[in-house]
């Protein structure tokens, strides 16, 4: 990853590649942003009018080069556009900083340093610049091929290397609050990004085992326990939602159970995801067109996984679990079958009305496991439904929860990280729909409001008297378009902050 640095050097002084400042939409034109000072004086006061010369206007997300002043060390600087300038004695939001650091970050793809001089008005507004740098320089390419066949560390045809190194102007070496900030920006993004390295990873190198192993190495190196029930186990515990989606692949399926305890805590968070590594649709099958992204479909358990990391990581005065409910779903002639009934860990009966429904039955499962624990809440998440894509799109996940107080905390938490999420409800009648005139439930309900159904099917199996929320991520754990903001084309990453927002909260006892 980019290697961060603070520094309180001057920006005509700093060896660098390049100087990015902030630039904000005033009412009249481009405003240059705070921490740009040195660089606006070097252009005499003129750099704004220079600016919209060359047709910048401050807009969010864009990027405007021009050759560094006379005096300077480096020889480029790199204006970035932060959205509307903020009312008189008001500062930029950390997302506006997030969202330019990331920009800049991707502009600057194959550079060795950047110095960012954007706004820093504390140590937030540095984690906020170093989250959006680290995020936005994320790049996969393990798959692609390289100059030189079999050359040691040659590099892709089509690519460059990411920013080598980024230093934050204005930012406090030796203060406590600011080095504290980049440490936590650090530990989260390489856990966002190994959960994007995961989501992007082919299917065939990304089975449930190897998902597993995964997160077994990574509990290994962070002190984190784990326990990993393979087909034998889950047989002998009655896990019938898991194995029942498993059944028709030749890659058995698998529950991790990820524990990190904390000396000091009082609460227990639990985060299960849904790790659907390939995802047919079984034997209903998808049809073409559907199935090209569907290694995407472990989004949340890679997000539960790089989440629990996370918080060891960082020391939290909590204690979190997670678990990965892993399998793929394919058809053959051992798989489940429309018309089939398992049943499930918790002991109730489901009718498999749909097999491509089948995040709801392993997720089940997990859920009632987590249950067994009586947690102080459970959250899980899931690239569930794509009803919940057509309801709010391909940039904001839906929420639902069993607490209406506790819905609006995760809410919060999500937007003060900068992940676009909305409430959704659980309409009672929308409950009768998946009656079943053969098992105690099906997995399906009425069309309408599918993505609501889903969430009601998913409370069944939540212990009585636990806390719970469920996150459907499904629009934005991948990203088909092009890249914007600190998000890059493919896996994102999506809630893996909001759940490490969501256990700080719950450590400094802000969560209920």
């Amino acid at each position: 990853m980019t290697a961060l640095t603070l520094s309180t050097a001057a920006a005509p002084g700093l060896r660098a590649d390049a100087i990015v400042i902030g630039v904000a939409k005033g009412a009249e034109g481009p405003v240059v942003a705070p921490g740009a000072e040195a660089v606006d004086k070097a252009y005499d006061g003129k750099l704004a009018g220079v600016l919209e010369t060359l047709g910048a206007a401050g807009a969010e997300g864009e990027v405007t080069k021009l050759p560094a002043p006379a005096g300077f060390k480096a020889p480029l600087v790199v204006a970035v556009g932060l959205g509307a300038e903020p009312e008189k004695d008001a500062g930029f939001d950390a997302e506006a900083l997030r969202k330019a650091a990331g920009v800049a970050a991707r502009a600057l793809t194959g550079t060795k340093k950047a110095a960012f001089a954007l706004p820093l008005t504390d140590a937030a507004d540095a984690g906020a610049v170093a989250e959006g740098v680290l995020l936005g320089a994320y790049r996969f390419d393990a798959y692609k091929d390289t100059a030189g066949a079999g050359s040691k560390g040659a590099k892709a045809k089509n690519g460059r290397s990411p920013l080598g190194e980024a230093a934050l102007l204005g930012g406090k070496s030796r203060d406590r609050a600011y080095k504290a900030a980049l440490e936590r920006a650090t530990a989260v993004v390489e856990e966002l990004n190994r959960a994007r390295d995961l989501i992007n990873t082919p299917p065939n190198d990304l089975d449930p085992e190897a998902f597993a192993a995964v997160a077994q190495t990574a509990a290994k190196e962070h002190g984190i326990k784990v326990q990993v029930l393979d087909e034998k186990a889950l047989v002998k515990g009655g896990y019938g939602g898991i194995l029942g989606v498993g059944a028709g692949s030749a890659a058995g399926p698998r529950l991790v159970k990820l524990s990190y305890t904390s000396s000091k805590a009082n609460k227990h968070l639990a985060f299960v995801g849904k790790g659907i590594t390939y995802d047919s649709g079984g034997i209903s099958l998808k049809p073409a067109g559907h199935n090209e992204t569907m290694k995407c479909d472990m989004s949340g358990a890679a997000a539960v996984l790089a989440a629990v990391v996370a918080a060891a990581r960082l020391g939290l005065e909590v204690n979190v679990t997670g678990w990965l409910a892993l399998a793929e779903n394919m058809p053959s002639g051992s798989a489940t079958r429309p018309g089939d009934v398992l049943r499930m860990y918790s002991g109730k009966t489901v009718e498999v009305l749909n097999t491509d429904a089948e995040g709801r039955l392993v997720l089940a499962d997990a859920l009632w496991a987590a249950s067994q624990e009586n947690p102080d809440a459970i959250v899980d998440v899931a690239t569930l439904t794509g009803a919940m894509m057509m309801a709010l799109g391909n940039r904001t996940f839906g929420i639902m929860a069993n607490d209406d107080a506790f819905r609006s905390a995760v809410h919060e938490a999500a937007e003060e990280v900068g992940e676009p999420a909305w409430p959704m409800p659980l309409p009672e009648h929308l409950r009768k729909g998946m009656d079943s005139p053969t098992a105690d439930i099906a997995n399906m309900g009425e069309r309408m409001g599918g993505g609501l159904v889903a969430g009601l099917f998913l409370r069944e199996f939540v212990g009585e008297g636990i806390t719970w929320a469920h996150l459907d991520i499904a629009g934005p754990a991948f990203n088909e378009g092009g890249p914007f903001g600190y998000t890059p084309k493919g896996g994102t990453g999506t809630a893996v902050r909001t759940l490490v927002r969501l256990a700080e909260l719950t450590a400094a006892g802000d969560l209920g």
